[in-house]
């Protein structure tokens, strides 16, 4: 009965994702952000120093930033402190009484505190949806998506999503910013979506498919450089410093190529060499910037693959 203590894992990387059957494309006149059970009760299971909460909470901060900086509404869900046990129902018989036994843990984790114009729904069940006024809120704002992230992917997260599929509701279960009890349960919950109800994306593939303002490719800014780096050294974002050496975090040569290419189709003529002879994040944003121009960075062929299009 209970929770288990959680081991860390690594967080599913974006080749590793399963291929969606549908290929729905987020759109941000039509999308709600949902982040689900995001409470210190929750994420105390963790460790909060390791894989796959340190990237769980960074990834979530992405995409609620940029779904804030579009005007997409941002909904919380949160189970309450105290439930009756007729109010927890078979919840009861299988977890045991939850918050109920540690009422100091309910807020949500302060990295990701709901701001006074998102919504905070109070959740009883699996689904986000069961008891709530979720499906009716999107429909009054006219909305018909629903971007998921949060804890617990084969359980909240999953069953949301297929009851959003229920209720003529696209859901968009983001793989890095959602985990689990073990990579296996989190592989399991995104084989689900992806088969059975929903799209399966990366952050990468949420940012990009929620550009501000162009229809040809992201803005080039140095947090997007920061993002970039992130993804080829398969680290958060959070720890690469604006002063310190991509060299010694792991930016090969190989990789360092891979970054000098999507430059060059991103329009901003670079060489190797130039990047080589700078250390730092910094260094680099120095020499970019006067090159940029209308520079844009291209979709990849594996985002595409992954349920995003342009």
């Amino acid at each position: 009965m209970g929770i288990p203590s959680i081991q860390p894992y690594f967080m599913p990387r974006k080749d590793e994702l399963p291929k969606n059957r549908m290929s729905w494309t987020v759109d941000p006149r039509r999308a709600a952000l949902l982040i689900h059970d995001m409470q210190q009760y929750f994420i105390d299971y963790y460790d909060a120093r390791a894989s796959p909460v340190v990237e769980l909470l960074e990834n979530i901060r992405q995409v609620r930033k940029r779904c804030r900086a579009l005007g997409i509404p941002v909904v919380y869900t949160m189970q309450p402190p105290e439930q009756t046990a007729e109010e927890r129902g078979l919840l009861l018989d299988l977890w045991g009484p939850g918050l109920t036994a540690h009422p100091h843990k309910h807020p949500i984790v302060n990295e990701l505190s709901p701001e006074d114009r998102d919504t905070v729904l109070t959740k009883w069940r699996y689904s986000a949806f069961q008891r709530t006024q979720l499906l009716d809120l999107m429909r009054g704002w006219g909305r018909d998506q629903l971007i998921i992230c949060g804890v617990y992917a084969h359980i909240g997260c999953m069953l949301t999503a297929g009851e959003a599929f229920m209720n003529d509701v696209q859901p968009f279960f983001v793989a890095d910013a959602t985990s689990d009890f073990t990579r296996n349960w989190h592989e399991m919950a995104m084989t689900y979506v992806a088969q059975r109800c929903g799209v399966v994306l990366s952050t990468r593939d949420v940012m990009d498919a929620l550009e501000v303002g162009t229809s040809g490719g992201a803005p080039l800014d140095i947090e997007r450089l920061r993002g970039e780096i992130a993804e080829l050294l398969e680290r958060p974002a959070s720890e690469i410093l604006d002063g310190d050496s991509l060299l010694d975090l792991g930016l090969d040569s190989i990789r360092l190529m891979t970054l000098v290419e999507r430059l060059r189709s991103a329009g901003i003529e670079i060489s190797f060499v130039e990047l080589a002879e700078r250390a730092t994040l910094e260094e680099w944003w120095d020499m970019l910037a006067p090159r940029l121009q209308q520079a844009r960075w291209p979709r990849r062929g594996a985002e595409a693959a992954h349920g995003v299009r342009g």
